[in-house]
């Protein structure tokens, strides 16, 4: 008979049989890179991933905003580096895996995070700088960290990419019009990834989150009349806090998830039900 021995804070260890290991969420060894982990759900991720035992490379565009969470992941007993990158900008992107290639030779984990939404309003008066904004960052930023990130993984037996998308992607958001359709573009981009790149010991999957308390989010909280409609379609009753998305992503960056690709996990307390 199998036995499973429940997860409790002190202990991740599971006993399913003989081909599973017992640590199944252990990241020692594994080098993360996290985009857009200066805060929000991009910080508590890159916090939990340190947590477990990777070190991560923390990166957003700023280095200074970088530098706090690196300096708080380290007094806390974890590994980690800054490292600023546009994502955005192709020749940031570049120098970042320049130099993850010249100072770890290796990339394990590559969390897409870092995201934008210039404009909150009515779809038909988005600009075209907005538009070509979102599409850059979120899209065109994505896809190709992915190739670089993937050809890193392909040269090393592997690895993990895991996609923040949004249930924007399921349901577009009012006023959220092109950022909604960037956030479609990155589940689908997520299992093309994911069907080209299994070959490679390469697993790629998507977080997508619900009504999260962030900076980013911010024009959602300002509101009143937004915000309540929100909660009102929300089962649990509340919006949720940037640490309750990171779990699902270390469950996708372990070996927890060592069958899982292609999937795109909706985080939201239920509002898409």
């Amino acid at each position: 008979m199998r036995q499973i021995r429940l997860l409790t804070k002190d202990s991740h260890t599971y006993n399913i049989g003989k081909n599973m290991k017992k640590d199944i969420f252990d990241l020692n060894g594994k080098i993360a890179l996290v985009t857009g982990a200066s805060r929000g759900i991009g910080e508590a991720i890159a916090t939990l991933l340190a947590a477990y035992g990777a070190h991560v490379i923390v990166s957003s565009r700023k280095i200074d905003d970088c530098n706090l969470v690196s300096e708080k992941i380290k007094a806390d007993g974890g590994s980690a580096e800054a490292l600023a990158c546009h994502v955005g900008n192709m020749e940031d992107i570049a120098r970042c895996f320049d130099y993850i290639k010249a100072t770890h030779k290796k990339l394990d984990v590559l969390i897409n995070n870092a995201a934008t939404n210039p404009y909150f309003g009515h779809i038909l008066d988005t600009d075209l700088g907005a538009f070509t904004k979102t599409i850059d960052v979120n899209v065109r930023g994505y896809f190709f960290m992915s190739v670089e990130g993937a050809k890193l993984m392909r040269d090393n037996g592997g690895g993990s990419i895991v996609n923040t998308a949004s249930i924007n992607a399921l349901q577009p958001g009012g006023y959220q019009g092109v950022y909604s359709i960037s956030k479609a573009a990155v589940v689908n981009m997520t299992k093309s990834f994911a069907k080209e790149c299994a070959q490679f010991g390469i697993r790629v999957n998507a977080l997508l989150p619900g009504l999260t308390k962030t900076k980013f989010a911010g024009a959602l909280f300002t509101n009143d009349d937004i915000y309540k409609r929100a909660i009102s379609s929300i089962p649990m009753g509340r919006h949720a806090e940037p640490d309750e998305m990171a779990g699902a992503v270390l469950f996708l960056a372990s070996d927890a998830a060592s069958y899982t690709n292609g999937e795109c996990i909706v985080v939201d307390g239920g509002m898409t039900l």
